[in-house]
C-alpha cells in the first residue's frame, strides 16, 4: 500500500499551519520554503485544501493560510479522503476489471474481502486521529497512536482466543 505524495504533503501542510501563529497564517512562499516544495506545488496543495474546507486565506501583504477549523476538529480520515480518496471503495472493482466490463471475480472475490478489511482497519485509525493529535512530538504521537492501535488489536486478539 502506498501513501501518495499528495497525502503526505497535504497533512504536513496542515500541520505546519496548525503549529504556526493561528491569526497570522503562512504564505505559499513560506510554506514551500519550510516544507522543501516548489511554490507552484504548494499553491496547488493549499488551493485544494482551501476548496475542501480545511484552510482559509488571509488577504493583504502579510496574508497567508490559516486553518478553517480548530485542529481538534480536523480528522486525518477527512483530509485523506479529500486529497486522494480511500484505498478501497465500492468503485474499486469497476476500475480494476481488466479488459472486461465487469471484474472476472465480480460475484465471488476473496481479494475484495481483503481490501474491505484493510480499509476498515485504516478507517478505525484515521477516524480517531485529529490534526491536534499530530501536533506534538513523534513520541507523543506514538503514544496516542498506540492507544488507538490497542483498541483495535486487543478485541481482535480476544476474538481469536
Amino acid at each position: 500500500m502506498k501513501i501518495s505524495a499528495q497525502d503526505e504533503y497535504g497533512l504536513r501542510t496542515l500541520l505546519r499551519i496548525a503549529q504556526g501563529e493561528p491569526e497570522a497564517g503562512l504564505s505559499i512562499a513560506k510554506l514551500s520554503e519550510l516544507e522543501g516544495l516548489s511554490k507552484s506545488y504548494m499553491a496547488k496543495m493549499t488551493r485544494k485544501l482551501r476548496l475542501e474546507g480545511f484552510l482559509k486565506s488571509t488577504p493583504g501583504p502579510k496574508g497567508g493560510y490559516v486553518l478553517a477549523k480548530a485542529p481538534e476538529e480536523i480528522y486525518v480520515s477527512e483530509v485523506l479522503k479529500a486529497l486522494d480518496g480511500k484505498l478501497f471503495s465500492n468503485e474499486f472493482c469497476k476500475s480494476h476489471s481488466g479488459d472486461f466490463k465487469v471484474c472476472a471475480r465480480h460475484f465471488d472475490c476473496s481479494v475484495r474481502s481483503l481490501w474491505k478489511v484493510a480499509q476498515l482497519a485504516l478507517d478505525h485509525v484515521f477516524d480517531r486521529i485529529t490534526l491536534k493529535d499530530l501536533m506534538g512530538s513523534e513520541s507523543e504521537a506514538d503514544h496516542i497512536l498506540q492507544i488507538i492501535a490497542d483498541e483495535f488489536i486487543l478485541p481482535a486478539q480476544s476474538a481469536v482466543s
